[in-house]
């Protein structure tokens, strides 16, 4: 049986990071969010009310996509966000702060939940943790030109739903890993956390140097 498993979080809490290193240390294939590909991200940071429902079932139908190429590919993988992210943290927040109407939110809803149907889960969602902080700092150090418009108070509100949302999340197990402390150059405790929690019929290899 191979592997899926995906990392989650915030902004700036280091998915792609943390993707890239397991995956050289366990010989298993990245499969990065596309950002950069959505036209309609930097028209975002600037009207957020104005772009809020275009943006976010554009990021919905590549993630639907890319999670059924995940399903189909014959090895290992681990994916960097999650389709339920969109909707439960992203779309939200966005709906919560009034900025996606209601008339919009709900088909955006009903859509993502006939997408549901065709999808199956990871083995294994690594949830990372980190502060509004950490978060500032490292999207700061970042050349994003349209993520310096991202408000502190925006990142906060979207830690907030994703506490909400890993609370009860439950179509798989779920790692939480304090983003702050993951030591990326040192994985042995998130891989000895990792094997813990996969199910019992995925073995978890290492890669030989």
């Amino acid at each position: 049986m191979k592997g899926f498993l995906a990392v989650a979080g915030n902004i700036g809490s280091g998915k792609s990071t943390l993707t890239t290193r397991l995956c050289r240390r366990l010989g298993w294939q990245p499969y990065y969010e596309v950002v950069d590909e959505n036209p309609y991200l930097a028209d975002f940071y600037r009207d957020m009310a104005r772009w809020s429902f275009p943006l976010q079932v554009f990021f919905l139908t590549r993630r639907f996509r890319h999670h059924q190429e995940i399903l189909r590919a014959p090895h290992p993988v681990i994916q960097d966000r999650t389709i339920y992210e969109d909707a439960e943290v992203f779309a939200r927040t966005l709906y919560l702060q009034g900025l996606m109407d209601e008339r919009d939110y709900r088909a955006y809803v009903e859509l993502f939940a006939v997408m549901m149907d065709f999808l199956r889960p990871p083995d294994l969602v690594i949830y990372l943790r980190a502060p509004v902080s950490l978060l500032v700092e490292r999207i700061g150090g970042r050349d994003r030109t349209y993520e310096r418009a991202i408000s502190a108070d925006y990142l906060a509100r979207l830690n907030d739903r994703y506490e909400e949302w890993i609370a009860r999340f439950d179509l798989c197990p779920v790692l939480v890993l304090d983003a702050a402390a993951v030591r990326l150059d040192r994985l042995d405790d998130v891989i000895a956390a990792l094997r813990a929690r996969l199910p019992t019929n995925l073995p978890l290899e290492e890669q030989r140097p």
